[in-house]
C-alpha cells in the first residue's frame, strides 16, 4: 500500500537523477535528512528518451534506504511493460506518459489496483488540454518544464501558463490535483510556479549540487535559507 501523500501546502521532490548514482541509497538518505517530503526517481529507457537511468531494482534498492515517498516518473516507451515491475518495487506514485502508452485507461486502472497513486505527465509539446479528460481520475499531474531526458535545462516560461489553465480547469472540476513540476526549478522560478498553482515542486542540479541540501529545501519551500549555494 502507498505510502500517504505528504500534507503541505509545497512539497519538495530532489530528483535522484542528479544524485551520486554510486551512492544511490545514501543519497536517499541524504534528501531525507535534509528534510525532502518526497524521492523523485526519473526512469529513461533509451527510447523515449535519449538517456537510460535505471529500472524497478534500483527503485526496490532506493527502498530499503528510505521512509520517504517514492515518485516514479516513467520516461519509456510502452510503460504498461514495466508498470507492475515499479509496484512491487514499492515505490508510492507512478507517473507515465501518454504519448508512450497504447491504453491510457488500463495503465491507470493498472496501477490504481496496485494501490498506487496514478500520475499522468504534460510534456512541453503536448496540448493542456489532452490532459482534461484524465483530470478527475489522477492524483498528480507532472507538467514538464523542459524537454524530459537530461537534466540541468533552463526552465521554459512558458510553461507557467500551463500549470495556470491545469489548475483552473482542476478547480471548475472541483477535484483536488497535486500539479508536480519538474526541470530547471530553482530559487527563481519555484515562485512563479507556486504562484500560479503548482504545489510538487522537482528539483536535482539545484538541491544536489548545493553547499547546503537542507537549507536548497527550505529556500524552495519559501522558508528561508538564502545561503543555500
Amino acid at each position: 500500500m502507498a505510502r500517504a501523500f505528504p500534507d503541505k501546502r509545497v512539497v519538495i521532490a530532489p530528483s535522484i537523477l542528479a544524485g551520486d548514482f554510486g551512492r544511490l541509497g545514501e543519497e536517499a538518505q541524504r534528501a531525507e535528512e535534509a528534510g525532502a517530503d518526497i524521492l523523485h526517481l526519473d526512469v529513461m529507457d533509451g527510447h523515449f528518451v535519449p538517456p537510460i537511468t535505471f529500472g524497478a531494482q534500483a527503485a526496490e534498492a532506493i527502498r530499503r534506504y528510505t521512509s520517504l515517498f517514492l515518485d516514479a516518473h516513467l520516461m519509456v516507451d510502452n510503460p504498461e511493460r514495466i508498470i507492475p515491475q515499479f509496484c512491487d518495487a514499492g515505490v508510492d506514485n507512478i507517473t507515465f506518459h501518454v504519448e508512450a502508452s497504447k491504453d491510457v485507461e488500463a495503465n491507470m486502472e493498472r496501477i490504481r489496483a496496485a494501490g498506487v497513486r496514478v500520475g499522468l505527465t504534460l510534456n512541453p509539446d503536448t496540448p493542456v488540454q489532452a490532459m482534461f479528460p484524465y483530470l478527475e481520475r489522477i492524483d498528480m499531474l507532472l507538467v514538464m518544464s523542459v524537454r524530459p531526458g537530461y537534466g540541468g535545462q533552463a526552465f521554459m516560461r512558458e510553461s507557467i501558463e500551463r500549470i495556470m489553465a491545469i489548475r483552473r480547469r482542476a478547480d471548475e472540476l472541483g477535484t483536488r490535483l497535486d500539479i508536480e513540476v519538474d526541470g530547471g526549478i530553482d530559487r527563481t522560478t519555484a515562485p512563479l510556479v507556486v504562484q500560479v498553482g503548482a504545489n510538487v515542486l522537482v528539483a536535482g542540479t539545484f538541491l544536489f549540487e548545493a553547499k547546503d541540501i537542507a537549507a536548497a529545501i527550505r529556500e524552495l519551500r519559501g522558508d528561508g535559507g538564502r545561503d543555500a549555494q
